[in-house]
């Protein structure tokens, strides 16, 4: 079998990994005097490698993150000094996605949240988690169109089985009056079976309000907090913090 015919056998058997670097491993194997068993281990290697590269950016656009740029290395930690760094890494460490717990990120516009949200989910998908990203009231828009196209039960189960879903801007736009009902129902499906991370710009108090049913949004909100943390991140805005006081807020 030759070069070619190898490569071909390699396909078939969908060993992508290998056939991408296996005239660069041959090559090394005649300079190196490498044994067959090691060039056979390191083109294993390659392919395990390959395939979890793979893996990441299929979960990486799975999630459909809004802002795919937004990680925690890139995050100004120093214009809030008041908020918990150390309870964001624990976050970014995933363990308690591993305990099914939630998480519930408050502040005022522009003060970091979904950057912060955003840049767990990344993390998270590191350590081998799948992840959903959703603004709020494109989680409800999906619901809505999943209902007209019968398929309602099918996306419900996509959003409740996720190791972790991210709801971002929950207060940023008006929401539905079925928001209360939809919202209650994917918390109560994961409450302690999966993760969910929440991000609003209103306090807690104006929930019901905003959602237009307080007895589902005082049920919603001891699902979510029961086993939940809370991080602060405000009330500076880092998105307005180079703005000229002539700037519009």
């Amino acid at each position: 079998m030759n070069l070619i015919e190898l490569s071909r056998a390699l396909h078939q058997l969908r060993l992508g990994g290998m056939v991408a670097v296996l005239e660069t491993r041959l090559l090394q194997a005649q300079t190196d005097h490498m044994a067959p068993i090691d060039l056979i281990s390191t083109l294993v290697s390659d392919e395990i490698d390959c395939r979890s590269k793979r893996l990441l950016e299929r979960r990486h656009k799975q999630a459909r993150f809004r802002d795919a740029e937004k990680r925690l290395d890139n995050f100004d930690f120093q214009f809030n000094p008041k908020m918990n760094r150390s309870l964001i890494f624990d976050l970014a460490a995933a363990g308690w996605i591993e305990r099914r717990e939630d998480s519930l990120f408050a502040g005022p516009p522009g003060s970091g949240k979904s950057h912060l949200a955003q840049a767990i989910g990344h993390a998270v998908i590191q350590q081998g988690y799948r992840v959903l990203y959703r603004e709020a009231h494109i989680l409800l828009e999906e619901l809505a169109d999943a209902a007209l196209d019968g398929k309602r039960k099918e996306h419900m189960e996509l959003l409740s089985t996720a190791p972790l879903l991210i709801i971002d801007d929950l207060g940023m736009r008006t929401l539905p009056l079925t928001a209360a009902e939809e919202l209650l129902e994917i918390i109560m499906r994961r409450y302690e079976r999966a993760s969910t991370l929440l991000t609003s710009n209103r306090p807690v108090d104006d929930w019901g309000k905003l959602l237009g049913d307080s007895a589902a949004v005082t049920a919603r909100l001891d699902r979510l907090l029961h086993h939940g943390h809370i991080v602060k991140c405000g009330p500076r805005s880092w998105r307005t913090k180079t703005s000229s006081p002539g700037d519009s807020q």
